[in-house]
């Protein structure tokens, strides 16, 4: 593979990331005639996708999660397994020939010393100069802890859901399981299957769980439907839809949400898709408790309690925090001025931030209609937009001075 680090009569785009986002990118720009270079800090495509735990499986079809210019085999089945996930992505960059540099971590970019492109500075003193850049490091980027109280004394075994992989461990435990977003309700679930003792799900907020289907019909058929669609009308025509789909659990501590899918989606939390956590909730195999407080040192030697936010205390073998992940962009784009008070772009896909034209932003939206669905959308998109300021960069550099001022005589004109 070609030195990065070497000029080259056009300075490449780059795309930060080697996941669906990053890969779907660079073979669009591909696509477009465009050199586009995939930076990945670990030393293989689609990391997080080798973290996930076992059981994942795509939420969404096969048939809408395809990346642009090659279709999922048939053969992965309707609801692809993080493993099927994994191989299409490693034949997706070899069927688009893709330029990939793995073992490169970017630590921060900046406005290229000319004003043209960015500088982007990477590890082991790599700096390199884009034309234009695409951030894809994905929405679940670094794995997020509250701020309990006491648990950095806690004497349990304690693990964030990002190094879970499968019940085997936990077979026989009283287990609790700290957050009912997706990766919760899926890990309780799979505790239960698995042999844990004991399952508990501390809630926080009561979860929008709608069925994957419902007589055929994915839900995330409905998300693209609907997508849209304000909010506020979207989730009152699903109340009455969802009452009829799911059963109230609120008899065994997990009541009806008091907002719907689309508002919670525009919030940054995604409804929980149903695979087995109702019927394991109404049969008492998963507990809900209410929210954690905070975590103490227990009476017995080498033992700890979780305070619960009603007061009630729990003594568990292994807590297990299903408490989602941080972009972690502050440190890479930060300075720039180009992220909210969430740490998330304030501009995404096609649409680059005001004062930072060429720098370009995909994977960090919570969409209904599904993830890699929009991911595939925005590729496309993205490409195009980085086409057309090029030629437009083209066609002001090639204007004669005589050109310049026909154009300015006639702007004044025009604005008489």
């Amino acid at each position: 593979m070609a030195d990065i680090s070497q000029p080259h009569p056009e300075n490449p785009v780059y795309v930060i990331g080697g996941g669906p986002g990053g890969l779907s990118a660079a073979a669009a720009l591909r696509a477009q005639g465009v050199r586009a270079v995939v930076l990945e800090r670990s030393d293989s495509i689609g990391a997080s996708w080798r973290q996930h735990y076992d059981r994942l499986r795509l939420h969404t079809t096969r048939r809408l999660s395809s990346l642009p210019g090659l279709t999922m085999p048939r053969s992965f089945g309707r609801w692809v397994a993080r493993d099927n996930v994994i191989r299409y992505l490693e034949r997706y960059a070899d069927f688009h020939d893709l330029e990939i540099v793995t073992g490169v971590e970017i630590s921060r970019i900046d406005r290229a010393p000319a004003g043209d492109g960015w500088l982007l500075h990477g590890s082991g003193g790599r700096e390199l100069t884009g034309s234009a850049v695409v951030i894809a490091t994905g929405y679940n980027h670094t794995p997020h802890l509250p701020d309990w109280p006491g648990l950095d004394t806690f004497p349990g075994k304690f693990l964030h859901a990002a190094d879970y992989r499968n019940a085997a461990p936990y077979a026989g435990q009283d287990v609790l399981v700290v957050g009912v977003g997706n990766t919760g309700a899926e890990i309780a679930v799979d505790l239960v299957e698995g042999g844990a003792a004991r399952v508990r799900l501390a809630v926080r907020t009561a979860p929008c769980i709608l069925r994957r289907t419902t007589l055929g019909w994915s839900a995330q058929r409905s998300g693209v439907l609907f997508r849209r669609l304000p909010a506020s009308l979207v989730d009152r025509l699903s109340r009455p839809l969802a009452k009829l789909a799911t059963p109230d659990l609120s008899a065994q501590g997990m009541p009806r949400p008091s907002t719907g899918p689309r508002v919670r989606a525009k919030e940054g939390t995604l409804p929980v898709l149903d695979m087995g956590l109702v019927n394991a909730v109404r049969h008492g195999h998963v507990e809900p408790v209410a929210a954690v407080a905070s975590f103490e040192r227990g009476e017995n030697s080498g033992s700890g309690d979780v305070v619960l936010a009603d007061g009630s205390r729990l003594s568990p073998q292994t807590v297990i925090a299903a408490t989602g992940y941080r972009t972690a962009l502050e440190p890479l784009v930060g300075h720039l001025g180009v992220l909210n008070a969430r740490g998330l772009p304030v501009s995404h896909g096609r649409r680059t931030p005001t004062a930072t034209p060429g720098l370009y932003f995909t994977g960090y939206t919570t969409p209904v209609s599904g993830a890699l669905r929009e991911l595939a959308l925005n590729a496309k998109k993205i490409a195009k937009a980085i086409v057309r300021e090029r030629a437009r960069a083209k066609s002001s550099a090639t204007k004669t001075p005589a050109d310049a001022s026909t154009n300015d005589r006639a702007k004044a004109a025009a604005a008489q």
